[in-house]
């Protein structure tokens, strides 16, 4: 069994994705140099889907030389999700490598989740500085039925449909908010169900429902305000058709669904999302719609699999207090 790191080592593999939206030579040099402050330093890059999950995989087979190693994941949202895949491996938390994102696609949600809006150049000195005071175990979830890992969150309804509708002609997360109000003027709530740990929490018409550890999707929408990252549960959030679909947008933008009627928000182990219809759910996980997803999904928390240099403090506080919100509530025919 390979030995815990020396945590005052550290050295750095730079995995980057050259197609990511705000990826350019300049930071690849400027991360470079920063790195090499701190250890020996390398860069790999991907160029083909999948590419991300295979490198991170070698990484973490080469053998022990005694130090932290760094992943270091340049790109988005689904650059992270591959690297992760790889990092995570079998779901048994590495003793000697950590996970530490450079945002450098569209929403990059992920890195909002680790360290707010702090400036990456400032977190990454930190991180690499005193990597034992930001080396955190995190949770992921494992969506079932396709034995793919999810980081983020995943999502049903209007949240995934977003991604339908998002104007190739804009870049960024303009891209993503325009994307959300077009569809939030189009969207039709769908017949759906929610249940959480084999609880129905929600039944009935349904906007979205969504499932995961971080606060933000998109960077600017706060779906799940009282989410943790290492708190071993899921967060689930459903609005149903109570609300009005076209406001939505600016109630997220603030996390003020949560006051509206017909919204269900609770945590669990487990989550299944379903169209009673039998339809076949708009379903997305980090970022990326599932294509024929079926008419129900399961996501599963896998606690602790995620070594990361992170902020241990989120970058709301408003939502940071115990107790804050209406936290497990569960109703059925709440349409």
């Amino acid at each position: 069994m390979a030995q815990s790191a020396d945590l005052t080592a550290v050295s750095c593999v730079v995995i980057a994705n050259p197609a990511a939206g705000t990826i350019t030579a300049s930071i690849l040099d400027d991360l470079m140099d920063r790195c090499g402050r701190h250890g020996p330093t390398r860069l790999l890059r991907t160029h083909r889907k999948g590419d991300g999950t295979l490198l991170a995989r070698a990484v973490l087979a080469e053998p022990d030389d005694g130090t932290l190693r760094v992943v270091i994941s340049v790109g988005g949202d689904g650059t992270t999700r591959e690297v992760v895949e790889g990092v995570v491996g079998g779901g048994h938390a590495s003793t000697r490598h950590a996970l530490f994102i450079v945002p450098a696609g569209t929403g990059n949600s992920n890195y909002r989740a680790h360290w707010g809006e702090t400036d990456w150049r400032t977190a990454l000195d930190t991180a690499l500085s005193a990597p034992q005071d930001s080396l955190r175990r995190l949770d992921v979830a494992r969506f079932v039925e396709r034995d793919r890992l999810v980081v983020l969150g995943a999502g049903a309804g209007l949240t995934a449909d977003v991604l339908n509708l998002a104007p190739q002609s804009m870049k960024g997360r303009d891209r993503l908010r325009a994307g959300l109000e077009l569809a939030a003027l189009r969207f039709v709530p769908y017949p759906g169900r929610v249940t959480v740990d084999g609880v129905v929490l929600h039944e009935g018409p349904t906007v979205f429902a969504n499932a995961g550890g971080g606060r933000y999707r998109a960077w600017q929408y706060l779906i799940l305000p009282h989410s943790g990252l290492d708190d071993g549960l899921l967060d689930v959030c459903v609005v149903g058709a109570a609300v009005p679909v076209a406001g939505v947008p600016a109630l997220l933008r603030s996390g003020a669904h949560l006051s509206e009627p017909g919204v269900r928000y609770t945590r669990g182990r487990q989550v299944v999302i379903e169209r009673t219809d039998g339809e076949p759910l708009c379903f997305e996980h980090d970022g990326e719609l599932v294509a024929d997803a079926g008419a129900k999904v399961t996501l599963e928390v896998v606690p602790a699999a995620l070594p990361a240099l992170c902020t241990p403090q989120p970058d709301d506080d408003r939502f940071a207090a115990p107790g804050a919100g209406p936290l497990a509530r569960s109703a059925a025919g709440d349409a």
